[in-house]
This record gives C-alpha cells, structure tokens and sequence, in this order.
C-alpha cells in the first residue's frame, strides 16, 4: 500500500506501508541522498516474518514533494510525528540509515520518544558528521563544501562517486545504477540542502536523551561514516549494544543484508 501524508499545506510525505496488517511495526528513515526503496532487502525479509515494515521519502526525496525551502532535523523529526500521528503507530522500532539516523536521533530527542519502544541505528551520520575539537572523526567542512560544489555542477557524477564509496563488497553495475536512479529521484537543492545539514548539525545533546533500547549497526569498513561513529554513540546512549559488521561498508542494508534482517528481529522481540 503506498498513500501520500500531508504534513504542510504544500508538503506531501510518500509513504510506502508494506504488510499493514502486521504484528509488530518497524518505520524506516533512509540515508541520503536515497529513499525508501533503499530498504527493499530489509522489506523482503521482515514482512514474511509478520512485520509491518513502512518507509518514507523524507521530503525533497524520491516520491515526496520537494520543496525549496524548509530543510532541518527539526522540520524533518516533525515530519515524522505528523506520520505517527496520522497512523495512529504505538510501540514501533524506529530504524535509519546515515543522515536518517541522526534525524531519527532528533526525532527522539524533540518528540520524548513518542510512539517509539525501540531505537535502531544503521551507519548513522552522528553525533557529528565532521570533525570537531572534541571529535577528531568524519569528515571536514572542505568535505562537505566540495560535495555541495560538485552537486551543483555535475550532480548525476557527484552521485557515482558517492555510490564508489558506499560499499566495501564488489557491486555490479546493475546494482550500481539503481542507488544512482535513488539518488536521482531527490531533487538537487533538496539534496545540497541535507548535506548542509551534515555540516551544521550536531547531536551530542540529543542522544543523552534516548533511553529507550538502542540497537547500533555499524559497518567496520564504512568510509562514510566510520567507525568511531558507532563507538561513540555506544558510549552516549544508555541502553545501547553496538553489533560491528565485519565485511561492510556503508551500505551495510545490502552487504550484509541477512545479518542485518537477523539482528533486527532478534532486537525487536526481546
């Protein structure tokens, strides 16, 4: 089932609701400069084992509106309770991936966990995505400025070379072309305007106010968002376990996709 959710008076959110009659809720919040599509190995799996998997195209990304303006974490966890809201959903295990993470991340912090029991974190894009005083991992502002750049001036290109980077297994070229068709799908000021967010945002406040339990997910070969990205969060969340992916990179949603698939269901029936 796919439906449309209004969350401005111009703004529609495209939901995917796979197997709504499910048992147990799951709602997915994709990286960028994905959309929910990226999830496909996980909503395979998890709706055959009774699970209502639904995902969202955070706006300015595949089948959502795509407005000029209006792009934060806090706009976007505001998003996601008006989803909440409208679904009536209790009691689901919230899961993103890179920048999704760390909007879930705000989500839990700006909202008091409303609606969530579980937390999942795959490779997500905190507590900073670029290296602070106190935090000597990730990348730079020059970083994030070159991709912005290279964005505005060849973007299908910019999209190759992240897809280059997201995965530390061998993929085809079919396989490639189709992360580069999600990237495509978002429009190019909404997909500048998240990687600004990257650079100026910072969660070291908002994860000290998680306390539901916390699943991390993290590739130890991920070159987006390395390792130490994983540990730290470990070290800030309470009620926290962090399960390394030993041969993945970033796209650890495919490379160890039935890992993944296996953690996730053993985490949310305990």
């Amino acid at each position: 089932m796919q439906y449309y959710v209004k969350v401005e008076p111009d703004v529609n959110i495209f939901v995917n609701d796979i197997n709504p009659q499910g048992n147990k809720t799951i709602l997915f919040i994709h990286g960028w400069p994905l959309n929910n599509c990226m999830f496909e190995y996980q909503y395979n799996e998890l709706a055959k084992y009774g699970y209502r998997c639904i995902g969202i195209d955070i706006r300015g990304f595949g089948k959502s509106d795509k407005p000029y303006t209006n792009y934060s974490y806090d706009r976007i966890a505001d998003d996601i309770r008006i989803i909440i809201d409208f679904l009536k959903l209790e009691n689901i295990t919230l899961v993103g991936h890179s920048v999704g993470g760390a909007i879930s991340i705000r989500y839990m912090s700006r909202h008091n966990e409303f609606g969530v029991s579980k937390l999942v974190l795959l490779g997500a894009a905190a507590p900073s995505f670029i290296k602070k005083y106190d935090f000597p991992y990730g990348n730079t502002k020059q970083d994030i400025e070159k991709i912005i750049l290279d964005t505005y001036n060849d973007r299908p290109t910019m999209l190759q070379g992240f897809t280059n980077i997201l995965f530390n297994k061998y993929i085809t070229n079919s396989f490639s072309h189709w992360i580069l068709n999600l990237g495509l799908e978002a429009a190019g000021h909404s997909t500048m305007a998240i990687m600004s967010l990257l650079e100026n945002e910072n969660l070291f406040f908002d994860v000290e106010r998680i306390n539901v339990p916390t699943l991390i997910c993290q590739g130890v070969y991920d070159k987006v968002c390395p390792i130490q990205f994983g540990q730290t969060l470990k070290k800030e969340i309470r009620n926290s376990k962090l399960i390394l992916f030993e041969n993945s990179g970033h796209g650890l949603f495919w490379e160890e996709k039935d890992k993944l698939n296996k953690e996730l269901i053993e985490f949310i029936n305990e």
